[in-house]
């Protein structure tokens, strides 16, 4: 297990701790019951830290390797193993254990999403001015965060979608 800081600061002599805002408080000021939380979190992080360099540490071994088993298989028999995004699979030879690579499609939505928001609502605002809300939340759900803030990839490819001869619409940063 890796040591987490303590949460006590000393200043002057007296000890403190720092809340969900950055202030600093008397720790006897601090409930007993929130001092326990605090102290249960900094001992279960303390072993998520090390899980996680471990876990670091098997994965580099592991793609170490892969790419030397790899390197070995195009040496000598000049194949390679895998498709074109990457993705790889290795299992025993009776087929009881397996490993595979996965390589994810990663999209980022850049800057440009948000000069694309600012275009549509512009849009949104003008075509649905006498429309229903219904039809202005079809298309503002897909710029709406969700609870891990992030944006609604599918709703905006469904957007991508729809073919609008609006000239806002194709300068927007979607097209």
């Amino acid at each position: 297990m890796s040591e987490t800081p303590n949460a006590v600061i000393e200043v002057d002599g007296k000890p403190y701790l720092r809340d969900a805002k950055g202030m600093l408080v008397p720790e006897n000021l601090v409930r007993p019951q929130d001092k326990l939380e605090d102290e249960v979190v900094r001992k279960i992080m303390g072993f998520a830290e090390a899980l996680s360099d471990q876990i670091a540490r098997f994965r580099g071994h592991t793609f170490t390797d892969l790419g030397e088993f790899d390197a070995l298989i195009e040496q000598d028999y000049g194949a390679t193993k895998g498709g074109r995004k990457g993705n790889r699979t290795y299992q025993t030879f009776d087929g009881s254990m397996k490993v595979q690579v996965r390589v994810a499609d990663f999209i980022d939505f850049g800057p440009q999403l948000q000069t694309a928001k600012t275009l549509i609502d512009e849009c949104l605002n003008e075509w649905a001015a006498e429309a229903r809300p219904e039809i202005r939340a079809i298309v503002t759900r897909a710029f709406n965060t969700d609870k891990e803030g992030q944006i609604n990839r599918s709703e905006i490819f469904m957007l991508l979608r729809l073919d609008i001869e609006d000239e806002r619409w194709r300068r927007s940063a979607m097209r």
